[in-house]
């Protein structure tokens, strides 16, 4: 025999190669033997992760964060309510209800009350302008109590120890 049939030592191969003649066989699947008590084919369940826990405390508020926090959500809740009356004041517009409105103030006032115009007094300059002015006293009024509201708190957190919060991990 050469040595590309045969091994190093001139011992045959036993490799995965195919003797000619022989067809291609599957290698035979090696079960471990069962345990006593224990079912063979059956996949035991991956045991459950325990749930962590952290418990915080929040001690202190930086007053200048919960200001700057306040600011931009009042500046965003303004811009929402002057949005909001525009959305309003054309949907009332365009549904007749500023008609209807003059009408059943017609009929009820008489003859002194017919010439009277809803939008006149409520006219959509004279709404944007009030919301306007409203949430500019509301972005005043909101930024310095929250900022007022995180000093107390401060405050009472430094005598009774602050608010104690558990995140868990699910």
């Amino acid at each position: 025999m050469s040595e590309s049939q045969t091994g190093r030592a001139g011992a045959p191969r036993t490799g995965n190669r195919p003797q000619a003649g022989r067809p291609v066989q599957r290698p035979s699947q090696r079960t471990a033997p069962a345990r006593a008590g224990q079912r063979q084919g059956l996949v035991r369940p991956a045991p459950k992760a325990k749930t962590r826990k952290a418990r915080l405390v929040v001690s202190r508020l930086d007053p200048w964060s919960v200001l700057k926090l306040a600011f931009l959500l009042s500046v965003a809740l303004g811009i929402v309510a002057v949005v909001a009356s525009i959305v309003l004041w054309v949907v009332l517009d365009l549904t007749g209800i500023f008609d209807r409105v003059n009408t059943l103030l017609g009929d009820i006032g008489g003859s002194s009350v017919s010439s009277f115009d809803i939008r006149q007094i409520a006219s959509m300059r004279q709404v944007v302008s009030f919301t306007t002015i409203l949430s500019l006293v509301n972005i005043v009024l909101i930024t310095a109590l929250s900022m007022l509201a995180a000093v107390l708190y401060n405050i009472c957190a430094s005598l009774v120890g602050g608010v104690g919060v558990t995140l868990t991990d699910d």
